[in-house]
């Protein structure tokens, strides 16, 4: 695993992440609605306010009592119920299938890229493109590289793209990133839409 992450740009909060599998996973997972930032540094305030991120503690938590850490402000998301049901769900499902250990996800049964993909992709909050994002996150930063990796991570696996949090090492690639995200918001909304009148 990866010795230093910049994905925060807070030396706490990405070491955390650098050295704990579910802390990265549920960066990973509260990645939507708020800048990536925000979202990676999340799993640092749970850590603060819960003593730990592990699967098991977590799981075991009673749900108001997590939402309600989870809500404290600064919350660790714009949507911290929502946000902290999908945490707990996570964590569950780690317990349930994995024994509580995130890194099995990728290394129980020597996976290639194409296995790993699928298990990411059944996790609670975890669609396609999530996946394979987190899949290319863990390829270029985290030395986890399964067979196929890159082919399974699909266009976030191309070495030297600005396309995700997997590219983020530094302020300068975070801004690339954050750029290539509104050209593709951009050319999303001029896109005609299905079933529009200009077909």
């Amino acid at each position: 695993m990866a010795t230093t992450l910049n994905l925060v740009g807070d030396p706490d909060a990405d070491a955390l992440l650098a050295e704990n599998p579910l802390a990265l996973l549920i960066g990973m997972l509260l990645d939507q609605q708020v800048p990536m930032e925000t979202a990676f540094a999340g799993p640092k305030k749970v850590a603060d306010r819960f003593g730990a991120v592990d699967a098991h503690r977590i799981a075991a938590a009673d749900p108001d009592e997590f939402v309600a850490l989870c809500a404290r402000p600064p919350a660790v998301h714009r949507f911290p119920k929502s946000m902290a049901a999908r945490i707990q769900a996570l964590c569950i499902t780690l317990v349930d299938d994995y024994d509580g250990d995130t890194a099995a996800l990728w290394t129980s049964g020597d996976p290639d890229g194409r296995q790993v993909l699928a298990r990411l992709k059944k996790l609670p909050g975890f669609g396609d493109q999530k996946a394979r994002i987190f899949l290319a996150l863990l390829g270029k930063q985290m030395g986890v590289q399964p067979a196929g990796w890159r082919e399974a991570a699909g266009d976030y696996g191309i070495d030297g793209a600005r396309r995700s949090i997997a590219d983020v090492v530094d302020d300068r690639s975070l801004h690339e990133v954050r750029e290539f995200k509104k050209s593709m918001k951009a050319a999303a909304k001029k896109a005609p839409a299905k079933g529009s009148a200009a077909e």
